[in-house]
Parts: structure tokens; C-alpha cells; sequence
């Protein structure tokens, strides 16, 4: 897709059970952004998209998506750790992005087949 598109298929496990997703990330050259967009697939259902870009090795990315029915602000954070490695955050705000609550890390390796 000539590095404006990429698919991340991700299975994880723990003490709060499983979940099976996708992320879709696509770039905008009119925008001149990046959006995240995240299905899982228990439900088949795309959650609202973050948008943003990298600056500095850093990505950041912001969104409105909602809690138990109340709005909130979405940030991911991206931070490269080599070409094959990058770790993601995952953070909430209930009062519009004064304070944020980290409630997801992961660290997605490339896998080259």
C-alpha cells in the first residue's frame, strides 16, 4: 500500500478473558494524518477512529469514542523502539483531555514472512 495503509491482527489473553481485533491504519495525504480504527471481533463492531501523526519519533493520536454512555477523550501513544518494535498506550479522559488515565499498553512486534 506503499506505506499509507496497514492492517494489525492481534490476539490477547489475560485474567479478564480474551479479545480478538483488528486496527486498521490509514493515511490521509489531504489531512496530512494518520487514523486508527479498531474492530473487535466479538462484537464485528469498528470503534471511532483516532486521528493524528508522529512528531519527533512519537506518535499521537486523539479521539471522542464513549464509556458506560458517557463521552470521553481517546489518546494513543506510539513510540517506535526499532523498525520492528512499537509500543502503544492506550489512555482515557473523562473531564475533555485535562487528565488521563493509561488503561491499555502493548508492544506489537513486525513478524516477516
Amino acid at each position: 500500500m506503499d506505506r499509507r495503509a496497514n492492517a494489525l491482527e492481534f490476539e490477547v489473553s489475560g485474567p479478564d478473558g480474551r479479545i480478538d481485533a483488528l486496527n486498521l491504519r490509514l493515511y490521509e495525504p489531504q489531512a496530512g494524518r494518520w487514523s486508527l480504527t479498531f474492530v473487535n471481533m466479538r462484537d464485528g463492531l469498528l470503534t471511532p477512529s483516532v486521528y493524528g501523526g508522529f512528531r519527533d519519533g512519537v506518535g499521537e493520536f486523539h479521539g471522542d469514542d464513549q464509556l458506560a454512555g458517557r463521552p470521553i477523550k481517546v489518546r494513543f501513544l506510539v513510540f517506535r523502539h526499532g523498525p520492528d518494535e512499537a509500543r502503544f498506550e492506550q489512555a482515557f479522559s473523562a473531564d475533555g483531555g485535562t487528565t488521563w488515565e493509561t488503561n491499555w499498553v502493548a508492544v506489537d512486534h513486525r513478524i516477516r514472512r
